[in-house]
């Protein structure tokens, strides 16, 4: 099996995935994942396609993740990762659709307006 090469994006995070035959290493940016991903909940958010397709410890990924938080670059390497198990496997996507993992989440942040303090808000308004 060649290297299987695939992106995810979540927010302003971007996350390149290249998944390979091996015992189950995932390196973050040159740095271990457990060190990268340090809560128990980001780790199992990364995890989560292995998981559901039962397929944890057969790959190894290498994970390049830049921009937004680590929050969001968790999810957008969650996204890389379902991707790239669906092309190694086209089973594997009876698995991942109903949890939503395919599915690129479009909430952005909303652009600040002129004239106005933030998206949304306004300055205070004086009658008088």
């Amino acid at each position: 099996m060649e290297v299987v090469h695939k992106i995810g994006r979540r927010k302003t995070a971007v996350a390149r995935v290249y998944v390979s035959e091996g015992k189950g290493n995932i390196t973050v940016n040159k740095r271990k994942f457990e060190e990268y991903f340090a809560t128990a909940t980001l780790q199992y958010k990364v995890k989560q396609p292995f998981t559901l397709t039962d397929t944890d410890g057969n790959y190894d990924v290498k994970i390049n993740v830049y921009g937004g938080g680590i929050t969001g670059q968790a999810e957008a390497v969650r996204l890389a990762l379902s991707r790239a198990m669906c092309e190694i496997d086209e089973e594997n996507r009876l698995a991942l659709k109903p949890e939503g993992l395919l599915t690129r989440d479009p909430r952005m942040v909303e652009r600040k307006k002129f004239g106005q303090k933030k998206a949304r808000k306004k300055f205070q308004f004086s009658k008088r």
